[in-house]
């Protein structure tokens, strides 16, 4: 499947290439303000405009981040009313990851501000052909 197609799914469903590729610094963020289990995460995606992300997706992320050593979970069977929860906790290496995105996102707004502020600025002075 191209990459054309691919976007196409993920907007079918809802969801930007942009808001996915969000998807672990949020998750990372949520859990450095205390652990949660997934269904807890996937509703407090909400708060960063990722409330139409597939769940689905949202835990094979979590499986993803395990993997790399940035989430631990473990089953909680106590303070449950129906079956056991997998419980997500940021590990060390998590919190490091999710340092490391923040200054990235940083650097990404300036240059985006900056784009976006240049294309203000042609627009305004009203040469070229599409104006």
């Amino acid at each position: 499947m191209g990459r054309r197609a691919r976007g196409m799914r993920w907007r079918r469903r809802g969801c930007s290439r942009r808001a996915v590729r969000l998807l672990e610094p949020a998750l990372l963020l949520l859990l450095h303000q205390g652990m949660a289990h997934g269904y807890r995460l996937v509703e407090g995606l909400g708060e960063f405009g990722l409330d139409n992300v597939d769940p689905s997706a949202v835990y094979r992320t979590l499986r993803d981040m395990e993997a790399k050593g940035w989430v631990v979970s473990n089953w909680q069977e106590e303070q449950t009313q129906g079956p056991p929860r997998r419980v997500y906790r940021l590990a060390k290496w998590g919190d490091e990851v999710l340092r490391w995105w923040t200054r990235d996102l940083q650097e990404t707004r300036h240059m985006m501000d900056y784009l976006l502020d240049a294309y203000s600025r042609h627009m305004e002075e009203g040469n070229g052909d599409y104006h």
